[in-house]
């Protein structure tokens, strides 16, 4: 579902992810997380016989749709921007106690079950948000993530979990609970500096079953999305 989906990416990854992976996009903030796994989706998708559901938490669904065509993305029919915000707010009110995991399993089910099991890849924007909804209960979350993680599996969704890093290195929030050791795969997005600019980079840090490079990748944003460079300079 990977290697073919942005130019360069069969630079990095030898074979692909097998169905039914998860795998986290993790990184600090501005470092086009979203931007990847949309571009992943979106292109995995183009003229397939399948469905995708991008789940977030974050933004509107306009804000978000907004935010990647400015990247040079756009919207597939058969991509799914499922917006939840109306619903973070309600649970900030205390309006509503809200299982926010059971709400998404139960849309991921109906989409699934909609068009006959089509649906077969899904993002969640992020985890950070998630457990932002935990708060009070961070221990219930972190016992839920796994069943989550197994739902997921057992409809052999292709998943995307993004979390965000702090500046300052590992966030607690982000690497709380079990998903690091959970997921199939882990790719870091991360910045580098290098005269006077920022350049954004993509590591594969694991990815089961599948052979590919540990280096750092540099990653350039055109007209048309995303693409890979080459290996970061002394990587």
């Amino acid at each position: 579902m990977i290697r073919n989906t942005i130019p360069g990416l069969n630079k990095i990854f030898e074979n692909d992810i097998y169905p039914g992976s998860i795998v986290l996009v993790t990184g600090t903030p501005g470092t086009l997380k979203s931007g990847l796994t949309f571009n992943i989706m979106s292109e995995h998708l183009k003229g397939r016989d399948e469905s995708g559901i991008y789940f977030t938490l974050e933004e509107t669904e306009e804000s978000h749709t907004r935010n990647m065509r400015s990247l040079g993305l756009d919207l597939p029919k058969n991509l799914t921007i499922v917006d939840y915000t109306h619903i973070r707010r309600r649970i900030k009110e205390g309006s509503k106690k809200i299982n926010i995991i059971e709400t998404i399993e139960s849309a991921i089910k109906y989409f699934h079950e909609e068009i006959n099991g089509k649906y077969t890849c899904f993002v969640l924007d992020s985890l950070g948000a998630l457990y932002s909804l935990y708060e009070d209960d961070p221990d219930k979350m972190n016992g839920e993530i796994y069943y989550f993680f197994e739902m997921l599996r057992d409809m052999q969704m292709t998943a995307f979990i993004i979390m965000e890093r702090s500046r300052f290195g590992i966030d607690a929030l982000a690497f709380g609970g079990h998903e690091s050791f959970l997921a199939d795969g882990i790719i870091e997005m991360g910045t580098i500096e290098a005269h006077q600019d920022i350049n954004i980079y993509m590591q594969v840090v694991k990815m089961r079953g599948c052979a590919h490079s540990r280096k750092k990748f540099l990653i350039e944003v055109g007209e048309r999305g995303l693409s890979i460079l080459g290996p970061a300079m002394g990587d």
